[in-house]
Protein backbone atom coordinates (compact mmCIF):
# COMPACT_ATOMS: atom_id res chain seq x y z
CA UNK A 1 0.00 0.00 0.00
CA UNK A 2 1.22 3.96 -0.42
CA UNK A 3 2.23 5.76 2.67
CA UNK A 4 2.57 9.60 2.96
CA UNK A 5 3.13 11.00 6.56
CA UNK A 6 2.35 15.01 6.30
CA UNK A 7 2.81 17.25 9.51
CA UNK A 8 1.90 21.06 8.18
CA UNK A 9 5.84 22.18 7.64
CA UNK A 10 6.69 19.44 5.20
CA UNK A 11 6.25 15.40 4.21
CA UNK A 12 7.73 13.24 6.59
CA UNK A 13 7.70 10.03 4.44
CA UNK A 14 5.95 8.70 1.34
CA UNK A 15 6.69 5.27 0.41
CA UNK A 16 5.45 2.00 0.18
CA UNK A 17 4.32 -0.13 3.47
CA UNK A 18 2.94 -3.77 3.92
CA UNK A 19 1.82 -2.10 7.44
CA UNK A 20 0.98 0.65 9.63
CA UNK A 21 0.03 0.55 13.37
CA UNK A 22 -0.97 4.06 14.57
CA UNK A 23 -2.18 5.41 18.27
CA UNK A 24 -5.99 5.49 17.71
CA UNK A 25 -7.77 7.62 20.13
CA UNK A 26 -9.53 4.74 21.73
CA UNK A 27 -5.81 2.36 21.43
CA UNK A 28 -3.39 1.43 18.72
CA UNK A 29 -4.59 0.11 15.81
CA UNK A 30 -3.02 -1.68 12.35
CA UNK A 31 -3.73 -0.63 8.97
CA UNK A 32 -2.68 -3.56 6.60
CA UNK A 33 -2.26 -3.74 3.03
CA UNK A 34 -6.12 -4.06 1.56
CA UNK A 35 -7.41 -2.74 4.41
CA UNK A 36 -10.97 -1.49 4.10
CA UNK A 37 -12.06 2.18 3.91
CA UNK A 38 -11.10 4.29 6.87
CA UNK A 39 -11.05 7.75 8.58
CA UNK A 40 -9.87 8.11 12.63
CA UNK A 41 -8.49 10.58 14.48
CA UNK A 42 -4.96 10.13 16.31
CA UNK A 43 -3.60 10.83 19.62
CA UNK A 44 0.31 11.35 20.59
CA UNK A 45 2.48 8.45 19.99
CA UNK A 46 4.16 6.22 17.95
CA UNK A 47 3.44 5.34 14.09
CA UNK A 48 5.28 2.01 13.46
CA UNK A 49 5.73 1.47 9.49
CA UNK A 50 6.83 -2.09 8.12
CA UNK A 51 8.49 -1.06 5.02
CA UNK A 52 8.23 -3.95 1.78
CA UNK A 53 11.97 -3.04 1.24
CA UNK A 54 14.78 -1.96 3.41
CA UNK A 55 14.95 2.11 4.62
CA UNK A 56 17.77 4.06 3.31
CA UNK A 57 18.28 7.72 4.76
CA UNK A 58 19.06 10.04 2.36
CA UNK A 59 19.81 13.78 2.86
CA UNK A 60 16.06 15.05 2.69
CA UNK A 61 14.79 12.50 5.24
CA UNK A 62 13.17 14.03 7.80
CA UNK A 63 14.77 13.71 11.23
CA UNK A 64 11.24 12.88 12.89
CA UNK A 65 11.97 8.89 11.02
CA UNK A 66 13.32 7.07 13.67
CA UNK A 67 15.32 3.91 12.13
CA UNK A 68 14.68 0.44 14.18
CA UNK A 69 18.41 -0.78 14.47
CA UNK A 70 17.64 -4.54 14.70
CA UNK A 71 15.28 -4.11 11.64
CA UNK A 72 16.16 -1.97 8.48
CA UNK A 73 12.66 -2.52 7.64
CA UNK A 74 10.85 -0.35 10.51
CA UNK A 75 10.59 3.25 11.36
CA UNK A 76 8.91 4.85 14.14
CA UNK A 77 7.74 8.49 13.94
CA UNK A 78 6.81 9.78 16.94
CA UNK A 79 3.30 12.29 16.66
CA UNK A 80 1.33 14.22 18.90
CA UNK A 81 -1.83 13.92 17.29
CA UNK A 82 -3.74 14.08 13.76
CA UNK A 83 -6.27 12.29 11.38
CA UNK A 84 -5.37 8.92 9.32
CA UNK A 85 -7.42 7.92 5.75
CA UNK A 86 -7.19 4.61 4.57
CA UNK A 87 -8.93 4.72 0.61
CA UNK A 88 -8.10 2.68 -2.40
CA UNK A 89 -4.74 1.00 -0.89
CA UNK A 90 -3.68 5.15 0.10
CA UNK A 91 -2.78 5.69 3.47
CA UNK A 92 -2.50 9.61 4.15
CA UNK A 93 -1.37 10.59 7.78
CA UNK A 94 -2.26 14.52 8.35
CA UNK A 95 -0.02 14.65 12.08
CA UNK A 96 1.10 17.80 14.11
Amino acid sequence: MQVEIITPESNIYSGEAISVRLPGLDGSFQILNGHAAIISALQGGSVKVELATAFEREETTSAMIQDDKSNDKLLHIDIKGGVAEMQNNKLIVLAE
